[in-house]
């Protein structure tokens, strides 16, 4: 049950500027502590009316934005579940059932700073991202096994390769998506933030490999393709003898235990998320890493999404840009924008496919604001990182 995959931050940075005592002043010692601070906090009557009057004016623009704003996103919803009703009943989808103007954008004053210093809030703790190295942890721990690592990274491509065009996806759908997700250089184990070349980057999210598979895609794949990737392994193994057999046969038991853990609970995207959030979800996650299983799994990334279009009656081959769109929005959201003519891509804004808060808290769906731009600008990125060598790369291992 894939969803739509949102991988954002926000910050701020706010400066305070003291002023009325000299410097000399306050370091000398002239006053003391307690009497500095009053005077640091000390705001004219003047001031705080000003600052009240500007409160006022904003709050008021602010709720009228809210109303407006909320009236739109509510039409989109409305629309969306009138869309789906007309899927369900195999009628044709028009221009009508999209909401055709863009979102409101709030335009008032802005929210005015207190002339009186307010007591600092500590920061809010952030939950720690786990990196590669846990996850490896986690699988020594909770399963006793270590994934097998590529000997080069030209290995794993050569893996994937070979895994993804027997399993139906073409060399331009596997290079291209790789362009984009990574960037066109990244490795087997790349994590989404990390990177080499920027000491002291941290993880923005779990996401690891080709085709950037969150913890959450890890479990859920295991839960719904477990058996073709145990039917793989099992084959495999009936090749090999000595101790490479004796290996696969330890990860053939190790990946039968991951995939009886993840269908312990309803085949739903918010159950599977649970599950990735626990030492043995990190665990199986770590299997994006192993040469056997992980090209499978970044195969099967992709390929549920063109299963999901075929089975809705979709029998054209998808572009990267279209596959895409379904990878990081979800199947079904995703193939609203692919089954749309071009004619409609070109009017219906993007906001169609979006929850609000996902919306505006994505500045490439605001700036390319209707489908076609949407698709265009993603043709492009893949374009540019189509040349970058990681992308050569595995275009030759294929």
């Amino acid at each position: 049950m894939r969803q739509p995959l949102i991988r954002m931050g926000s910050g701020f940075v706010a400066l305070a500027l003291f002023a009325g005592v000299p410097a000399i002043a306050m370091d000398a010692g002239i006053f003391p502590p307690s009497t500095a601070d009053a005077m640091a906090q000390a705001a004219s009557p003047q001031a705080i009316a000003e600052y009240r009057r500007k409160l006022k004016e904003y709050q008021e623009a602010r709720a009228a934005f809210e109303e407006e704003a909320g009236a739109y996103w509510s039409s989109i919803s409305e629309k969306r579940k009138g869309r789906n009703a007309k899927r369900r009943e195999r009628q044709a989808i028009a221009l009508d059932d999209y909401v055709l103007t863009q979102p409101p954008v709030y335009s008032g004053p802005k929210q005015p700073v207190s002339p009186e210093l307010e007591e600092e809030k500590p920061p809010r703790e952030r939950k720690p991202i786990p990196v590669v190295a846990d996850f490896l942890k986690a699988a020594a721990e909770q399963f006793q096994f270590t994934p097998q690592r590529p000997a080069a990274e030209v290995d794993f491509k050569r893996a994937y390769a070979r895994y993804a065009v027997a399993a139906g996806l073409t060399r331009e759908q596997a290079v291209r998506v790789y362009s984009f997700e990574t960037g066109g250089n990244g490795n087997y184990d790349m994590q989404s933030g990390l990177s080499a070349s920027r000491p002291g980057s941290r993880a923005i999210s779990t996401a690891i490999g080709y085709n950037q598979l969150l913890t959450t895609n890890s479990v859920e794949l295991l839960a719904e393709q477990g058996h073709e990737l145990i039917k793989e392994l099992t084959a495999r193994a009936a090749t090999l003898s000595g101790a490479p057999r004796k290996a696969m046969d330890h990860k053939l038991a190790v990946l039968k235990k991951m995939v009886a853990f993840t269908r312990t609970v309803p085949d739903t995207w918010s159950e599977h998320e649970k599950l990735a959030n626990t030492p043995q979800g990190w665990a199986v996650h770590a299997m994006v890493l192993d040469i056997d299983v992980g090209p499978m799994l970044q195969t099967h990334k992709l390929l549920t999404s063109v299963i999901f279009a075929r089975a809705k009656g979709y029998n054209r081959p998808l572009s990267a840009a279209e596959l895409e769109m379904m990878n990081l929005t979800g199947d079904g959201t995703g193939l609203d924008m692919v089954t749309m003519p071009q004619a409609m891509r070109e009017r219906v804004p993007t906001s169609n496919f979006f929850q609000r808060g996902g919306y505006e808290r994505n500045p490439v769906a605001i700036r390319h604001n209707t489908v076609a731009k949407l698709l265009a600008v993603t043709d492009e990125r893949m374009d540019f990182n189509s040349g970058k060598p990681g992308a050569k790369e595995l275009a030759a291992a294929f």
